[in-house]
């Protein structure tokens, strides 16, 4: 195994290069700075078989690498143009009702063991029993937080202008579910 200052060395001597060169190809720094962050721990990965007898130069290596991955991301944007010119951009999205608001904010303040069975049982309309299986829980679990969580959120939603807090529940699920 090949010492890790070597490769330390390696890297303070030959980052700065590698990211001014990837720089002037893709244009964009951040964009840079994330080739050659991926670049280099490919490299320290393979770092003892890149300086093994008769490998190729590891700068080498880790620029090919960083412009690979660039011109990776690069196609990747140009199909994702393309896409948003052909399909157009995404319909506006209505904002939240305060019904919607008030449930999504009590359902914050539960735990997340609560919030889980709530959102996947009255949400998801998941039966209580495939809410225990997806989140590999007992029944017992789950019908205990649902009854918890339902009394938590009762308090939570209490409001004198919706006489009945069921129905903001209905009204954010119906949100959700448009």
């Amino acid at each position: 195994m090949a010492d890790p200052s070597e490769f330390d060395r390696f890297y303070l001597a030959t980052a700065p290069r590698v990211l001014a060169h990837l720089y002037l190809i893709t244009g964009e720094m951040s964009e840079a700075q994330d080739c050659t962050q991926e670049a280099y721990a490919r490299a320290w990965q393979r770092w003892d078989s890149l300086t093994g007898d008769g490998q190729q130069e590891p700068l080498a290596w880790v620029r090919s690498v960083g412009c690979r991955l660039a011109i990776s991301n690069w196609r990747r944007a140009m199909a994702q143009t393309r896409a948003w010119r052909r399909h157009g951009p995404v319909a506006d999205v209505r904002e939240p009702s305060s019904d919607v608001v008030a449930v999504r904010q009590a359902l914050a303040k539960l735990s997340a063991g609560q919030r889980a069975v709530i959102v996947l049982h009255h949400f998801a309309d998941l039966r209580v029993e495939d809410v225990a299986q997806q989140l590999r829980i007992p029944v017992g679990t789950v019908k205990a937080r649902l009854s918890r969580g339902r009394a938590a959120l009762a308090v939570l939603l209490a409001d004198e202008s919706h006489p009945k807090n069921d129905s903001r529940i209905g009204t954010a699920k119906e949100r959700f579910h448009a």
